[in-house]
Protein backbone atom coordinates (compact mmCIF):
# COMPACT_ATOMS: atom_id res chain seq x y z
CA UNK A 1 0.00 0.00 0.00
CA UNK A 2 1.34 3.41 -0.88
CA UNK A 3 0.70 6.45 1.22
CA UNK A 4 0.18 10.40 0.59
CA UNK A 5 2.90 12.26 3.19
CA UNK A 6 1.94 15.79 3.29
CA UNK A 7 4.04 18.52 5.74
CA UNK A 8 3.89 22.21 6.06
CA UNK A 9 5.19 24.73 8.36
CA UNK A 10 2.80 26.59 10.95
CA UNK A 11 3.37 28.97 13.76
CA UNK A 12 3.00 27.28 17.80
CA UNK A 13 -0.03 28.65 18.03
CA UNK A 14 -1.78 26.64 15.30
CA UNK A 15 0.34 23.65 15.67
CA UNK A 16 -2.49 21.76 18.00
CA UNK A 17 -5.70 23.04 15.98
CA UNK A 18 -4.07 22.55 12.50
CA UNK A 19 -3.11 18.35 13.52
CA UNK A 20 -6.98 18.46 14.24
CA UNK A 21 -7.67 19.68 11.01
CA UNK A 22 -5.60 17.08 9.27
CA UNK A 23 -7.31 14.42 11.18
CA UNK A 24 -10.55 15.59 9.91
CA UNK A 25 -9.20 14.88 6.91
CA UNK A 26 -8.72 11.35 6.86
CA UNK A 27 -4.52 11.81 8.23
CA UNK A 28 -4.12 8.39 9.66
CA UNK A 29 -1.32 10.02 11.11
CA UNK A 30 0.19 12.95 12.42
CA UNK A 31 3.92 13.89 13.60
CA UNK A 32 4.69 17.58 15.07
CA UNK A 33 8.23 18.33 14.27
CA UNK A 34 11.05 20.98 14.60
CA UNK A 35 10.93 23.71 11.84
CA UNK A 36 13.49 25.70 12.94
CA UNK A 37 16.76 24.57 15.56
CA UNK A 38 14.80 25.29 19.02
CA UNK A 39 14.69 21.91 20.55
CA UNK A 40 12.69 21.00 23.34
CA UNK A 41 15.05 19.36 26.18
CA UNK A 42 13.19 18.40 29.07
CA UNK A 43 9.61 19.64 29.85
CA UNK A 44 7.85 20.03 32.71
CA UNK A 45 5.18 17.27 33.92
CA UNK A 46 2.07 17.94 32.70
CA UNK A 47 3.32 20.29 29.62
CA UNK A 48 2.93 19.41 25.93
CA UNK A 49 5.34 22.59 24.79
CA UNK A 50 6.00 23.24 20.99
CA UNK A 51 8.39 25.21 18.44
CA UNK A 52 8.19 28.34 17.64
CA UNK A 53 8.34 26.72 13.68
CA UNK A 54 6.29 23.55 14.05
CA UNK A 55 6.56 21.20 10.93
CA UNK A 56 3.13 19.37 11.19
CA UNK A 57 3.53 15.75 8.73
CA UNK A 58 0.34 14.27 8.02
CA UNK A 59 -0.15 10.66 6.80
CA UNK A 60 -2.69 9.49 4.16
CA UNK A 61 -4.01 6.42 2.76
CA UNK A 62 -3.15 6.89 -1.35
CA UNK A 63 -6.25 6.11 -3.50
CA UNK A 64 -6.88 9.09 -5.28
CA UNK A 65 -4.95 11.61 -7.87
CA UNK A 66 -1.83 13.38 -5.39
CA UNK A 67 -2.52 16.97 -6.37
CA UNK A 68 -6.62 16.62 -5.64
CA UNK A 69 -5.98 15.17 -2.62
CA UNK A 70 -3.21 18.38 -1.65
CA UNK A 71 -5.66 20.87 -2.94
CA UNK A 72 -8.42 19.34 -0.60
CA UNK A 73 -6.42 20.05 2.53
CA UNK A 74 -5.42 23.03 1.65
CA UNK A 75 -8.68 24.27 1.25
CA UNK A 76 -9.85 23.31 4.39
CA UNK A 77 -6.99 25.19 6.18
CA UNK A 78 -8.06 28.33 6.97
CA UNK A 79 -6.47 31.34 5.05
CA UNK A 80 -4.51 32.53 7.38
CA UNK A 81 -2.44 29.01 7.57
CA UNK A 82 -1.75 27.88 4.05
CA UNK A 83 1.60 27.68 3.21
CA UNK A 84 3.82 25.51 0.57
CA UNK A 85 2.94 22.50 0.91
CA UNK A 86 5.22 19.29 0.22
CA UNK A 87 3.47 16.51 -1.19
CA UNK A 88 5.32 13.04 -1.19
CA UNK A 89 4.22 9.61 -2.24
CA UNK A 90 5.78 6.91 0.02
CA UNK A 91 6.33 3.63 -0.24
CA UNK A 92 4.93 1.24 2.62
CA UNK A 93 7.38 -0.25 4.68
CA UNK A 94 7.72 -1.63 8.31
CA UNK A 95 8.79 1.54 9.49
CA UNK A 96 9.19 1.19 13.29
CA UNK A 97 12.40 -0.82 11.71
CA UNK A 98 13.20 1.37 9.19
CA UNK A 99 15.73 3.48 11.16
CA UNK A 100 18.07 -0.11 12.06
CA UNK A 101 19.51 -0.07 8.72
CA UNK A 102 21.74 2.29 10.34
CA UNK A 103 22.11 0.68 13.08
CA UNK A 104 25.62 -0.49 13.99
CA UNK A 105 27.82 -1.99 16.43
CA UNK A 106 29.61 0.14 18.85
CA UNK A 107 31.62 -0.18 21.55
CA UNK A 108 31.40 1.63 24.98
CA UNK A 109 34.47 1.53 27.38
CA UNK A 110 37.05 -1.45 27.39
CA UNK A 111 35.27 -4.09 26.07
CA UNK A 112 31.23 -4.09 25.93
CA UNK A 113 29.66 -3.37 22.45
CA UNK A 114 25.82 -3.35 21.70
CA UNK A 115 24.70 -3.79 18.22
CA UNK A 116 22.01 -5.39 16.37
CA UNK A 117 21.95 -9.31 15.65
CA UNK A 118 23.90 -10.82 12.32
CA UNK A 119 26.81 -8.14 12.76
CA UNK A 120 29.81 -9.93 14.23
CA UNK A 121 32.15 -8.02 16.29
CA UNK A 122 35.18 -9.36 16.17
CA UNK A 123 37.12 -8.16 18.87
CA UNK A 124 38.60 -11.35 20.97
CA UNK A 125 37.31 -10.17 24.43
CA UNK A 126 33.73 -8.37 22.95
CA UNK A 127 31.36 -8.90 25.80
CA UNK A 128 28.05 -7.90 23.15
CA UNK A 129 24.58 -6.76 23.85
CA UNK A 130 22.67 -8.08 20.72
CA UNK A 131 19.85 -5.49 20.55
CA UNK A 132 16.34 -4.96 18.89
CA UNK A 133 14.59 -2.27 20.46
CA UNK A 134 11.52 -2.65 18.99
CA UNK A 135 9.43 -0.28 19.52
CA UNK A 136 11.10 1.01 23.26
CA UNK A 137 13.94 3.27 23.46
CA UNK A 138 17.46 2.55 23.87
CA UNK A 139 19.98 1.22 21.68
CA UNK A 140 23.17 3.09 23.15
CA UNK A 141 23.33 6.20 20.92
CA UNK A 142 22.19 8.76 23.30
CA UNK A 143 24.74 10.05 25.56
CA UNK A 144 22.33 9.47 28.65
CA UNK A 145 22.75 5.60 27.66
CA UNK A 146 26.39 5.29 26.63
CA UNK A 147 26.93 6.93 30.25
CA UNK A 148 25.52 4.11 32.01
CA UNK A 149 27.36 1.44 29.55
CA UNK A 150 30.45 2.89 30.18
CA UNK A 151 30.24 2.68 33.93
CA UNK A 152 28.90 -1.01 33.53
CA UNK A 153 31.89 -2.14 31.33
CA UNK A 154 34.18 -1.07 34.19
CA UNK A 155 32.18 -2.21 37.54
CA UNK A 156 32.84 -5.24 39.21
CA UNK A 157 29.08 -6.91 39.04
CA UNK A 158 30.02 -10.64 39.18
CA UNK A 159 27.23 -11.79 41.58
CA UNK A 160 25.73 -8.70 41.88
CA UNK A 161 22.16 -8.14 42.13
CA UNK A 162 21.32 -5.01 40.01
CA UNK A 163 17.89 -2.96 39.41
CA UNK A 164 17.52 -1.06 36.36
CA UNK A 165 14.80 1.24 36.61
CA UNK A 166 13.44 2.42 33.01
CA UNK A 167 14.97 -0.14 31.53
CA UNK A 168 13.04 0.74 27.98
CA UNK A 169 14.70 -1.96 25.54
CA UNK A 170 16.49 -3.32 28.29
CA UNK A 171 19.96 -2.73 26.75
CA UNK A 172 21.55 -1.37 30.61
CA UNK A 173 19.41 -4.42 32.31
CA UNK A 174 21.00 -7.01 29.67
CA UNK A 175 24.56 -5.23 29.49
CA UNK A 176 24.45 -5.68 33.47
CA UNK A 177 23.52 -9.40 33.02
CA UNK A 178 26.42 -10.21 30.53
CA UNK A 179 28.82 -8.60 32.40
CA UNK A 180 28.46 -10.99 35.52
CA UNK A 181 25.48 -9.90 37.59
CA UNK A 182 23.82 -12.66 39.17
CA UNK A 183 20.35 -11.20 38.97
CA UNK A 184 19.01 -8.34 37.59
CA UNK A 185 15.59 -6.70 38.05
CA UNK A 186 14.01 -4.16 34.54
CA UNK A 187 11.53 -1.82 35.70
CA UNK A 188 9.45 -0.33 33.37
CA UNK A 189 6.02 1.72 33.22
CA UNK A 190 5.70 0.96 29.92
CA UNK A 191 4.17 -2.53 28.90
CA UNK A 192 6.22 -2.24 25.51
CA UNK A 193 9.07 -1.22 27.19
CA UNK A 194 8.53 -4.65 29.53
CA UNK A 195 7.97 -6.87 26.44
CA UNK A 196 10.58 -5.24 24.17
CA UNK A 197 13.43 -6.19 27.28
CA UNK A 198 11.84 -10.00 27.66
CA UNK A 199 12.83 -10.49 23.92
CA UNK A 200 15.75 -8.54 23.67
CA UNK A 201 16.61 -10.68 27.69
CA UNK A 202 15.66 -14.04 25.07
CA UNK A 203 18.01 -12.75 22.34
CA UNK A 204 21.08 -12.36 24.89
CA UNK A 205 20.39 -15.97 26.12
CA UNK A 206 19.88 -14.02 29.98
CA UNK A 207 16.17 -15.25 30.68
CA UNK A 208 17.50 -16.81 33.71
CA UNK A 209 19.18 -13.75 35.02
CA UNK A 210 17.15 -10.49 33.90
CA UNK A 211 13.41 -10.64 35.03
CA UNK A 212 10.89 -7.65 34.38
CA UNK A 213 8.54 -5.45 36.57
CA UNK A 214 6.48 -3.17 36.71
CA UNK A 215 7.06 -0.72 39.20
CA UNK A 216 4.41 -1.95 41.60
CA UNK A 217 5.78 -5.50 41.52
CA UNK A 218 9.12 -4.74 42.11
CA UNK A 219 10.22 -7.28 44.73
CA UNK A 220 10.92 -6.15 47.98
CA UNK A 221 14.85 -6.59 47.78
CA UNK A 222 17.75 -4.22 47.74
CA UNK A 223 19.98 -4.77 44.85
CA UNK A 224 23.80 -4.31 44.81
CA UNK A 225 23.24 -1.60 42.00
CA UNK A 226 20.31 0.58 41.14
CA UNK A 227 20.92 2.23 37.67
CA UNK A 228 18.33 4.87 36.71
CA UNK A 229 18.60 6.65 33.05
CA UNK A 230 15.11 8.64 32.80
CA UNK A 231 15.25 12.38 33.29
CA UNK A 232 16.27 14.83 36.14
CA UNK A 233 12.50 15.41 37.46
CA UNK A 234 11.40 12.15 38.49
CA UNK A 235 15.15 10.75 39.05
CA UNK A 236 14.55 13.64 42.32
CA UNK A 237 10.98 12.49 42.82
CA UNK A 238 12.11 9.11 43.18
CA UNK A 239 15.30 9.80 45.64
CA UNK A 240 14.21 7.85 48.54
CA UNK A 241 12.49 4.87 46.74
CA UNK A 242 15.53 4.44 44.57
CA UNK A 243 18.07 5.06 47.54
CA UNK A 244 15.61 2.93 49.93
CA UNK A 245 16.17 -0.20 46.81
CA UNK A 246 19.94 -0.06 47.22
CA UNK A 247 21.49 -1.93 50.12
CA UNK A 248 24.07 0.46 52.11
CA UNK A 249 27.67 0.55 50.74
CA UNK A 250 25.64 -0.09 47.28
CA UNK A 251 25.62 2.04 43.98
CA UNK A 252 22.78 4.19 42.66
CA UNK A 253 23.77 5.42 39.40
CA UNK A 254 21.53 8.27 37.89
CA UNK A 255 21.48 9.61 34.64
CA UNK A 256 19.18 11.29 31.90
CA UNK A 257 20.31 14.58 33.79
CA UNK A 258 21.20 17.83 31.81
CA UNK A 259 24.18 19.94 33.18
CA UNK A 260 22.23 22.63 34.38
CA UNK A 261 19.95 19.96 36.57
CA UNK A 262 22.45 17.86 38.52
CA UNK A 263 23.31 20.23 41.26
CA UNK A 264 19.75 19.77 41.99
CA UNK A 265 19.34 15.82 41.40
CA UNK A 266 22.53 16.13 43.97
CA UNK A 267 20.88 17.90 46.52
CA UNK A 268 17.81 15.52 46.38
CA UNK A 269 19.69 12.13 47.10
CA UNK A 270 22.44 13.69 49.64
CA UNK A 271 20.42 12.48 52.52
CA UNK A 272 20.66 8.85 51.39
CA UNK A 273 23.68 8.74 49.23
CA UNK A 274 27.05 10.42 49.15
CA UNK A 275 28.36 11.54 45.69
CA UNK A 276 31.41 9.52 44.20
CA UNK A 277 31.79 10.82 40.46
CA UNK A 278 29.79 13.28 37.71
CA UNK A 279 30.97 12.34 33.85
CA UNK A 280 28.99 14.48 31.67
CA UNK A 281 29.02 13.80 27.79
CA UNK A 282 27.40 16.44 24.99
CA UNK A 283 25.46 18.05 28.19
CA UNK A 284 23.97 15.48 29.88
CA UNK A 285 25.53 14.15 32.91
CA UNK A 286 25.65 10.77 34.69
CA UNK A 287 26.19 10.84 38.66
CA UNK A 288 27.91 7.91 40.67
CA UNK A 289 26.35 8.13 44.44
CA UNK A 290 27.10 5.87 47.44
CA UNK A 291 24.03 4.33 49.36
CA UNK A 292 24.80 5.53 53.14
CA UNK A 293 25.28 3.30 55.78
CA UNK A 294 25.64 3.24 59.44
CA UNK A 295 29.46 3.86 59.33
CA UNK A 296 28.25 6.91 57.94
Amino acid sequence: MAWLQISFEVERAAAEETAVILEVCGAQSVTLTDAGDDPVLEPMTGETPLWPRTRLTGLFPLDGDVKIAAAEIQDTLPPSRRSLLHVARLEDRVWEREWLKDFRPMRFGRRLWVGPGGQPVLAPDAVTVRLDPGLAFGTGSHATTALCLQWLDAAGLTDRTVVDYGCGSGILAIAAALLGAGRVMAVDHDPQALAATAENAHRNNVTDIVEVFSPGDLPDVQADVVLANILAEPLIELAASLAGRTRPGGTVVLSGILEPQAPAVENAYRPYCRMESRRAHEGWVCLTTRRLGQED
